[in-house]
């Protein structure tokens, strides 16, 4: 099983997700809303759920919110928000054709192969269900971007790079402990419709005019 960067922050991760950055958290959780809609009590598996942070918003909605993350630290934090399962989310311990609906919510900068990610939600996904990705903009947000000035983003070269790293515009966030691999935009669109996915809605978000969370419903025919 492939090693999970997120064990060693776990208590503070949960402090950031739960307390430091509730705007933000309020934001992507707009995103979900959104995208996923409401349910009467059907399933929604949470992919890379971490502590669990969203699963009573999931809830809320309506769904019946499950977890899989690969974090033993992470999902010490979840096990009393939704029920979980510790596992490498390329290789989900769940039927083909099994749920309904499937999330991954601030997850694929953590992931070294997010089109895998998205084949795997693809196949549990029963027909006509709903997948919904909420990330940080790819286009805007990452070491290859300069944020410091609200009014702008300033984009070099790297966002071509692809490999893992720590460097980024924010010193003290969860990059510079944890570091990310960077999805390009057309390579995050093409995972979604390789898998035999259909998209069918885009939104952004910011805080500013220049939006940091790029949020997509994709369906399964």
């Amino acid at each position: 099983m492939p090693t999970a960067a997120y064990d060693d922050i776990a208590d503070w991760y949960e402090r950031f997700a739960s307390d430091t950055s509730t705007d933000y958290m309020d934001r992507v959780r707009v995103q979900l809303t959104d995208l996923l809609g409401s349910a009467a009590g059907h399933r929604c598996l949470d992919l890379c759920c971490g502590t669990g942070v969203h699963a009573a918003h999931l809830r809320a909605l309506g769904w019946q919110p499950m977890g899989v993350d690969l974090s033993a630290g992470q999902l010490r934090h979840a096990h009393g928000r939704l029920p979980v399962a510790r596992a490498d989310v390329t290789r989900l311990p769940v039927a083909d054709a099994g749920v309904p609906a499937v999330t991954c919510v601030l997850g694929h900068t953590d992931l070294p192969d997010y089109p895998a990610v998205i084949a795997e939600a693809a196949r549990v996904l029963a027909p006509g269900g709903r997948f919904v990705h909420v990330g940080v903009h790819p286009c805007f947000v990452g070491a290859f971007a300069d944020r410091s000035d609200p009014a702008r983003a300033v984009v070099d070269g790297g966002y071509a790079d692809r490999a893992r790293t720590r460097r980024g515009w924010n010193p003290n966030g969860v990059r510079a402990r944890v570091g990310a691999w960077h999805v390009p935009l057309a390579d995050l669109l093409n995972a979604v419709t390789e898998a035999g996915l259909v998209p069918t809605r885009f939104q952004e978000s910011g805080a500013t005019a220049i939006p940091d969370l790029l949020a997509l419903q994709a369906t399964k025919p």
